[in-house]
C-alpha cells in the first residue's frame, strides 16, 4: 500500500495525475463499459428477450464490477497507465489481483456478463459472453503475453511462471 501512496505522491508532483485520470476512466468507459455493460444491454433489448430482472445476478454483476474496477485502479497506480492499448501501463502490474491471476480484468468482465446472464435469463447473452471470453483468451495468447515478453523481458518471465493465466 505504501508503494501506491508513494508512486501516486510522484505522480502528482509532476502534474500526472489528471491526465492520466482521464485516460483511466475513458478507457474504462470505452473497452470494459461498452463489452460487459452497453453491448448486453442492447443485446436484451434487440432480442425480445425481456423478462423480469432476477435479482440473483447482481451477484456477479456487483462482483465483476468491483474486480474492474479493482484492476484499473492497479494499473493506473501501479503500473503508470490505463488499461487501453493506446496507453497501457509502464511498468508490468503484479500487485493486488494480478498475484492470483495474469488476467483479472478479464474474470471480472466475464462475471459482470454471467450476472446480466442470471438476472435476464437470456440464451442470446450466452452465446455472446461466449464469443466474448473466446476473444479474451485469444487476445491474451495471441496479443497481450508476446507484448509482455518484448516489453517487460525477464520480470514477465518470472511472473508469468509464478502466476495462472485465469485462475488455475
Amino acid at each position: 500500500m505504501l508503494d501506491h501512496l508513494t508512486e501516486y505522491a510522484r505522480l502528482r508532483a509532476r502534474g500526472d495525475v489528471t491526465g492520466l485520470f482521464v485516460r483511466a476512466l475513458l478507457a474504462f468507459l470505452i473497452l470494459p463499459g461498452t463489452v460487459a455493460f452497453l453491448a448486453p444491454w442492447l443485446i436484451v433489448a434487440a432480442s425480445g428477450e425481456h423478462r423480469l430482472f432476477h435479482a440473483l445476478g447482481l451477484i456477479p454483476l456487483v462482483l465483476g464490477t468491483t474486480l474492474l474496477l479493482w484492476c484499473v485502479r492497479e494499473f493506473y497506480v501501479a503500473g503508470r497507465g490505463t488499461l487501453a492499448p493506446w496507453a497501457p501501463p509502464q511498468r508490468l502490474v503484479v500487485t493486488g489481483l494480478y498475484r492470483y491471476s495474469r488476467n483479472p480484468m478479464y474474470i471480472g468482465v466475464g462475471l459482470v456478463l454471467s450476472g446480466w446472464i442470471v438476472a435476464f435469463q437470456s440464451r442470446v447473452l450466452v452465446i455472446y459472453t461466449l464469443a466474448v471470453m473466446a476473444a479474451f483468451h485469444l487476445r491474451v495468447v495471441l496479443g497481450e503475453e508476446p507484448w509482455l515478453a518484448r516489453t517487460h523481458g525477464e520480470e514477465w518471465t518470472r511472473y508469468r511462471s509464478a502466476v495462472p493465466r485465469w485462475l488455475f
